[in-house]
């Protein structure tokens, strides 16, 4: 896990607070913390997985293009 920071500039509390949301969805913290609050039957574990495998492959295919 990596460590997330935010520097408070000017005691802009509100901004500081939209910077820390964006960085936490960006490093897939909320998606994670979803996840982890229900149970996730086996079937639906291994869907996911491929559905993620899949657009993985799909971003690197057009970012080597």
């Amino acid at each position: 896990m990596k460590e997330i920071q935010v520097k408070v500039l000017d005691n802009d509390l509100e901004k500081a607070m939209r910077i820390l949301k964006k960085k936490i969805q960006n490093d897939g913290l909320f998606k994670r913390l979803k996840l982890k609050k229900s149970y996730e039957k086996p079937s639906e574990f291994k869907r996911r997985k491929q559905r993620e495998a899949l657009r993985r492959q799909r971003i690197t295919a057009s970012k080597n293009r």
